[in-house]
């Protein structure tokens, strides 16, 4: 049974003076206590919004939330501001993707970790402060009961992502959000957090969305990969089967623009042509049909729908591997 279920949710941000602007429109998709399901895409694809509409952390004023999100068949967008101050550190966890602004820099780390646990958890301070300096060390902090005391300035940009993970883990969240939180550290720590995160997620049934734009990530982490563009889910794939075989020419562009270890030497990346920002409204056909090497005349005039394809789900006219009939012609 699905821990969580995101059903058709949409955010819109809109100011005065300005048309609307959909940032998310219409995903879902389940997690399942134990299970790592990804959220890949470009930067500006709606990963990041999904996730702050899931813990409920947009402003009030100027973004429009619809949809579900049911969380044990709670609906969280419905819930009161202080009902989610209860739900966040103790069910639902978030690593946020730039911890500079995320920790307080007037509250020492000590204190931050702390806080959480005596709120959440009922530890006193000496218990708190124990479990505080424990769980620096299982982030790959060196000398944890010293860094309980400095403040985050005094720490470098990995040693601040790897305390903002230990925030995280704190209070042992049932549902675990990572927003790319292995960005701002070197291949030996990320690889360290990628096995505590995986650890966490086997031994305690946590229900992980991993947020990321690292195709690498995700092929040693995640279960099932919902790949986003324009707000959309565009592919959603068990994870071998998508790396094996992906289908959509979105997921087919990614994977083909990062570099492989058995590619011929010398052999260029194929980058997608264009930028996030070239593309169509999803109401007039397919948002990536502008930057799309398959793209069809029906591409720009029929808006696809999220199809069953192959064990998945697919949202393409022309996806990878389907012969071009007669007529159609690529554009």
């Amino acid at each position: 049974m699905s821990l969580l279920q995101v059903r058709d949710l949409s955010v819109v941000f809109s100011r005065k003076g300005t048309r609307p602007f959909t940032a998310v429109d219409g995903v879902s998709f389940d997690v399942e206590p134990g299970r790592t399901v990804g959220l890949v895409g470009e930067s500006g694809s709606g990963k990041s919004v999904t996730a702050l509409a899931i813990m409920g952390l947009l402003p009030k004023r100027g973004a429009t939330v619809s949809g579900e999100v049911l969380f044990e068949d709670t609906d969280l967008l419905r819930l009161s501001d202080k009902q989610l101050r209860d739900r966040r550190g103790r069910d639902l966890g978030m690593v946020f993707q730039d911890p500079l602004s995320s920790l307080n820099p007037v509250i020492p780390i000590g204190l931050q970790i702390t806080e959480v646990l005596e709120r959440h958890r009922k530890m006193d301070r000496k218990q708190a402060t124990a479990e505080a300096a424990d769980l620096l060390d299982r982030v790959g902090i060196p000398d944890p009961n010293r860094r309980l005391s400095e403040y985050p300035h005094q720490l470098s940009g990995g040693m601040r992502q790897r305390a903002l993970i230990a925030i995280a883990l704190a209070c042992r969240p049932r549902l675990l959000i990572a927003d790319e939180p292995t960005t701002a550290l070197d291949v030996t720590i990320q690889a360290q957090i990628l096995a505590l995160l995986s650890e966490l997620v086997r031994d305690t049934g946590t229900a992980l969305i991993m947020i990321t734009h690292d195709l690498g990530v995700v092929a040693g982490l995640c279960d099932e990969v919902n790949v986003m563009y324009g707000g959309r889910v565009v592919e959603r794939a068990e994870r071998h089967e998508l790396f094996a075989s992906a289908r959509h020419p979105y997921t087919h562009g990614l994977l083909a623009s990062i570099p492989r270890l058995d590619a011929p030497r010398g052999e260029k990346l194929v980058p997608i042509k264009g930028s996030v920002a070239d593309n169509i409204p999803w109401s007039q056909g397919c948002a990536f049909a502008p930057r799309c090497p398959n793209a069809l005349d029906l591409c720009r005039e029929v808006t696809p729908e999220l199809e069953p394809d192959s064990g998945g789900m697919l949202r393409c006219h022309n996806p990878v591997g389907r012969p071009v009939a007669a007529g159609e012609g690529v554009r």
